[in-house]
């Protein structure tokens, strides 16, 4: 693997950026230092919010966005994963700008999910506002024979949104039981299983005892596709 570095544009949060890099890492099959994965992450937390984008005309992240896989293009990386759901809103625009394959979050959770034994029915999807709305999940994932149900606009409001902010506040602990909580709601409508699509869902999720249910980490989710990138899949 030593010739194929790997870029990682993060920074959104940067919490989850640096818990993509541990878990990549442990996923790794590995027994010594040179075994790993080449990476190269690029963590710029000044980009605009993404979905204050979306929804409220927000200042447009898609320059900050380019100027970062620019930079890693820069640095020899011969692809890119993006460890925020939301920023992959933009991906037909980045995708655009670098003729390096970007790794879609979106196909590497419909990986997670087969290997997790639910390779298609009725599924579960938090995310951010903006990932909803956008249908970043429903779009790519009907195709492929899932049913996704979302978060009421209450649930969003009162449990989903605050807690993705508590995680970004660095109250990870704190963000448990509303994450659970709104996860235990997909599942009683009979969801098979409830992907975590927006990478601060999966550490808010993990403070707390295991749910249940299987529930797709789109952080170990992008983990593994870019380890099977590296490994030249």
């Amino acid at each position: 693997m030593a010739g194929r570095m790997l870029g990682v544009l993060g920074g959104m949060g940067p919490l989850a950026s640096a818990e993509f890099m541990r878990r990549l890492t442990l996923l790794t099959p590995a027994a010594r230092d040179q075994d790993h994965i080449p990476a190269v992450l690029w963590s710029d937390p000044r980009v605009p919010d993404r979905s204050a984008a979306r929804l409220a005309g927000g200042e447009d992240p898609l320059p900050a966005l380019l100027r970062g896989i620019h930079g890693l293009q820069q640095a020899g990386c011969g692809a890119i994963a993006i460890p925020c759901n939301t920023a992959h809103g933009w991906f037909d625009a980045m995708q655009a700008a670098t003729p390096l394959p970007i790794l879609h979050i979106v196909d590497a959770a419909a990986a997670e999910l087969a290997r997790l034994g639910v390779p298609q029915g009725r599924i579960g999807v938090m995310g951010t506002a903006g990932t909803l709305a956008m249908r970043l999940y429903q779009q790519r994932l009907d195709a492929r024979g899932y049913d996704c149900l979302v978060p009421t606009e209450q649930e969003m409001a009162s449990l989903v949104t605050p807690a993705i902010a508590r995680v970004k506040a660095n109250e990870v602990a704190e963000a448990y039981e509303a994450l659970a909580e709104a996860a235990r709601r997909l599942a009683g409508r009979g969801a098979r299983a409830v992907v975590l699509g927006c990478t601060e869902i999966p550490l808010g999720i993990a403070a707390g005892p295991a749910l249940p249910f299987p529930v797709c980490d789109t952080i170990d989710a992008l983990a593994r596709a870019a380890i099977a990138w590296a490994r030249g899949g």
